[in-house]
């Protein structure tokens, strides 16, 4: 499936944030006007902040091509450096009209050995990216003097931003400079203009202050009428022509609307304000043709029983409701739409209003309400949440309601989150105030939950985790008096994971964390129990991304034993694979560690040297526009192509929690191979591309946006991938410095006897 190998090597590109943008000839493409600050050119962003232990941007007033500046991209000076990677940017609004859009800049390089440099650029709509060149085949490697560099680009109608800037993979160093963006061989400023549509939903601004809502204390009778509330709200976003036309500012309607519902007091006077309130959207043709899902492809489909609860509605607001679905929105949706040829869901026009740190009792109530229906009507696992999905909506009306300062909003906010069970669904982002609360500060020790025990597994920073006094393989038992088992269960109802395994990975980064200068730990050693003061340090000189399993080494593959190959995925690059399968083709066996991020995309180039023929290994499930809350099947997709040389060795496959969604999808391939084992323990369990929704407050969050299962239908969300051999490490393994999972991956090569 080409797309996945498209977003997830763009992933790291994906940027989001506000940013100014000026006017149409003055992008500041030159570099030569600086910020309020003089750090760097106005409008550019991108790793100016990054200390030197990542690779990092820098203003260079001796090195440039024209004028007074330009931008300088250093790796680190780490045998890490060449797994890395630095970007520089800017975002161009796209008002332009024409076929192609090209970017030209010059770049200069020294000491580029292990990747390359060159420009890139993204053009991004409201279904994500649409085009993407980031010059990864014809990069400039090694000492290059200043190079014209060009791309071009189709210029896609659907186009909102227009990413463009310099970028670094690897080691070395590389500036950029000079550039400049033509449309159809035409400068900006004499480009034409794109015709933007407008809608009524963009020129309703009543509630951009505030929602003018006030709720001290929500009523029992209340939050049923709020809940119904909710489930109307959603339905018609969702549903409604007009709304889906983008006539209506749904989220300030939700505000006009409210008021009322706080005071209905009867089934009768309830009903006549969902009447009047769908009246003033606009007549509903009827015959409206509508689709339905496949039935015999149809994988599951949301419960509409309760558009005929004639308990909690009028006879005449049941008949209204129920012709609204007979006469659902057909086409385009402002508010919905799918990403091109994957199917996930792409939540567009959802204002994270991020003035508001604190949103107040209407927008806290919108956070709930747009949360809930968007995991009603188009999260693929809805059928596999653990609670009651009505009954959350219910339950968490209180909740959202008392939510009233910034932090206490946003634990409800992971507490919701954490309903759904998947582990791409969390806060994500730099928020200050989730920051503060978890600790603005780390110790240089790692920590990992092993047979249940928090052991120190590593450093962050060797020096710093040295001094500290503790060991690899040290047992910490308390965290300033609190014992850790009494912390886990603390934190579990707001650590959103798809699984415990994973719940207890997350709750192991932030367990050592702190605004205090230091921490004071109880630790077990063997049968001595000791206290120890240690050290807390800001991130920015702690390698706090160092959180896998693998052999250390300067390439993503070696011979880890004269017949026996191992590649680590962290590292490896595609353009990597025939060099590799040409060094392994007469081992007994590969040891394929995905114990970590795959850096490249990698599943139908490895299969093809893997498997005799092309096998079956996954299929999606996806939900529909036209149809919100069903979930229909694609056709299993295969990997492998004919090929009587195939690799006749065993694979090993090492997984653990840290394996996580492109690393899972990669694992259920791989193992397709004839004598493919998977050995470790069980994944992180948050597999397909996702989604990205905002929340009032400017939260920001993900769910899975699309099912993944395996060809039989066997599930992988929650459930992870599951090893052939069940293998974890133990806390004497630890001790001991072995990794107990690659030796049992050597075992498996080893033995005689056949999988």
């Amino acid at each position: 499936m080409k797309i996945f190998k498209i977003l997830f090597c763009s992933l790291y590109l994906c940027l989001s944030g506000n940013f100014n943008l000026h006017a149409q000839s003055d992008f500041n493409l030159n570099l030569e006007v600086l910020n309020d600050n003089g750090e760097r050119p106005r409008d550019w962003y991108g790793g100016f902040s990054k200390p030197i232990t990542e690779h990092h941007a820098l203003l260079d007033k001796t090195i440039r091509k024209e004028g007074k500046y330009a931008i300088k991209i250093v790796a680190p000076n780490t045998k890490e450096a060449a797994e890395g990677f630095g970007a520089s940017f800017t975002i161009i609004p796209s008002k332009y009209a024409g076929k192609n859009i090209t970017l030209r800049g010059y770049v200069k390089t020294e000491k580029v050995i292990a990747g390359y440099a060159g420009l890139w650029m993204r053009q991004d709509g409201e279904a994500g990216m649409l085009e993407f060149d980031n010059m990864n085949n014809r990069g400039l490697k090694g000492d290059q003097d200043w190079t014209l560099c060009e791309i071009t680009l189709p210029l896609n109608p659907q186009t909102k931003k227009i990413n463009i800037g310099g970028l670094l993979v690897g080691d070395g160093t590389m500036w950029f400079d000079d550039l400049s963006l033509d449309i159809d061989g035409k400068p900006l400023d004499q480009a034409g203009a794109k015709i933007e549509k407008v809608y009524g939903a963009d020129a309703d601004k009543e509630f951009d202050t505030g929602s003018n809502v006030t709720i001290e204390n929500v009523k029992t009778a209340q939050i049923q009428e709020l809940a119904w509330l909710g489930k109307i709200w959603g339905f018609l976003k969702y549903h409604h022509p007009s709304i889906a036309a983008g006539n209506h500012n749904w989220d300030y309607e939700l505000f006009r609307v409210l008021p009322a519902v706080l005071q209905a007091k009867d089934k009768k006077a309830r009903s006549k304000i969902y009447l009047d309130w769908i009246e003033k959207l606009g007549p509903i043709p009827s015959g409206t043709t509508c689709t339905s899902p496949d039935k015999d492809k149809l994988a599951y489909q949301t419960n509409f029983d309760w558009l005929r609860d004639n308990q909690a509605f009028s006879p005449t607001l049941i008949e209204k409701l129920n012709h609204i679905y007979n006469n659902r929105n057909q086409e385009e949706h402002y508010y919905i739409g799918m990403a091109p040829g994957v199917g996930n869901p792409i939540f567009k026009q959802e204002n994270a209003y991020a003035n508001f740190e604190t949103p107040d009792a209407g927008y806290r109530l919108l956070a709930l309400f747009r949360y809930w229906n968007a995991i009603e009507y188009f999260f693929p696992y809805k059928d596999i949440i653990t609670e009651d999905w009505e009954k959350v909506l219910t339950n968490f009306i209180p909740t959202f309601v008392k939510a009233n300062d910034a932090l206490t909003y946003r634990l409800a906010a992971l507490e919701l989150i954490a309903k759904i069970s998947d582990t791409h669904a969390n806060l994500w982002g730099r928020d200050s105030v989730l920051t503060k609360h978890n600790g603005e500060k780390y110790t240089a020790v790692q920590v990992k939950f092993i047979e249940g025990q928090a052991v120190v597994t590593n450093y962050y920073q060797q020096t710093y985790g040295a001094a500290s006094g503790l060991k690899i393989g040290d047992i910490v038992m308390k965290v300033n008096g609190v014992g850790v088992q009494e912390i886990i269960e603390a934190k579990l109802d707001r650590t959103p994971a798809s699984n415990y395994p994973t719940q207890l990975r997350d709750i192991a980064k932030h367990l050592l964390r702190s605004n205090e200068a230091s921490l004071t730990l109880e630790v077990k050693r063997g049968a001595e129990t000791f206290t120890k003061k240690l050290n807390t340090y800001p991130p920015k000189e702690l390698n706090l991304y160092q959180d896998y399993v693998g052999e250390e080494m300067d390439k993503s593959y070696r011979l880890l034993q004269a017949d026996i190959g191992y590649v680590f995925l962290g590292r490896i690059k595609g353009n990597e694979i025939p060099d590799m399968m040409e060094l392994f083709k007469n081992t007994k066996g590969i040891i394929i560690d995905i114990r970590n991020y795959p850096s490249d995309f990698v599943v139908f180039s490895m299969t093809k040297y893997l498997l005799p023929s092309p096998k079956d290994f996954v299929k999606f499930t996806g939900g529909e526009i036209a149809n919100p809350g069903a979930f229909t099947w694609t056709e299993p997709i295969s990997v492998g192509e004919q090929n009587p040389d195939y690799y006749k060795g065993k694979v090993a496959i090492l997984i653990n929690e840290i394996s996580q969604s492109q690393a899972e999808y990669t694992t259920m391939a791989l193992r397709t191979a004839p004598q493919a084992k998977v050995i470790g323990s069980t994944t992180a369990g948050a597999d397909g591309n996702v989604s990205r929704l905002l929340l009032p407050g400017n939260l920001r969050t993900m769910i899975s946006g699309i099912g993944v299962f395996y060809p039989d239908g066997t599930p992988t969300q929650r459930v992870g991938i599951i090893p052939d051999i069940p293998c974890e490490p133990t806390i004497e393994g630890i001790r001991a410095g072995k990794d107990e999972v690659l030796e049992r991956a050597i075992q498996y090569i080893k033995e005689n006897k056949k999988p």
